[in-house]
């Protein structure tokens, strides 16, 4: 019985204490953790700078410093490269979103349109909400043109705000009479 307990004593050590392949998977693991980490870090640093252009464009009107803004934020995506794919998600959706209606500010519709599907690419069906709770999915779309709508009607069950429906409508107006 004594021998019994003394193996059973000696297995449990060696089960608790670990070998030195499972530690070095924890080292490998926190390794990867920081560089992780690290990238999102830069991003962040990248993406601020890139805010506070879009900061100075709104309090200076200046369609250049939208331009500036949403090429700086494209630039942060580019340079994080895969490793931020699967890191905060509604961070980077919020983001390119900006970039995209930054392009719009700017007057470039081709990149908005590029920035747009890219945000489409990465994200699928996600959506984003603006303050009045109207999608930026559907704004963009209809802003972009990317779904010509065949009717007013169409206006009015998407998920836009009030202004802009009334300034499309009116614009549809001018255009056809």
């Amino acid at each position: 019985g004594a021998i019994g307990l003394v193996v059973l004593t000696l297995s449990a050590c060696n089960v608790t204490m670990g070998t030195p392949q499972t530690a070095s998977e924890g080292i490998g693991f926190r390794q990867a953790r920081f560089a992780e980490m690290s990238v999102m870090k830069a991003w962040r640093d990248c993406r601020d700078e890139a805010l506070a252009l879009d900061q100075s464009a709104k309090v200076k009107g200046l369609a250049s410093q939208y331009l500036a803004s949403a090429k700086a934020i494209e630039a942060c995506e580019a340079n994080a490269g895969p490793e931020i794919a699967g890191l905060n998600k509604e961070e980077r959706m919020r983001t390119i979103a900006v970039a995209s209606l930054n392009f719009l500010k700017g007057g470039d519709m081709d990149r908005a349109r590029s920035s747009f599907q890219n945000f489409k690419q990465y994200f699928g069906n996600a959506d984003l909400r603006f303050p009045d709770g109207t999608s930026y999915r559907e704004t963009m779309s209809i802003l972009l043109t990317m779904s010509e709508p065949s009717s007013i009607g169409v206006f009015s069950v998407a998920n836009v705000s009030p202004t802009l429906k009334s300034e499309l409508r009116r614009a549809r107006y001018w255009q056809r009479n």
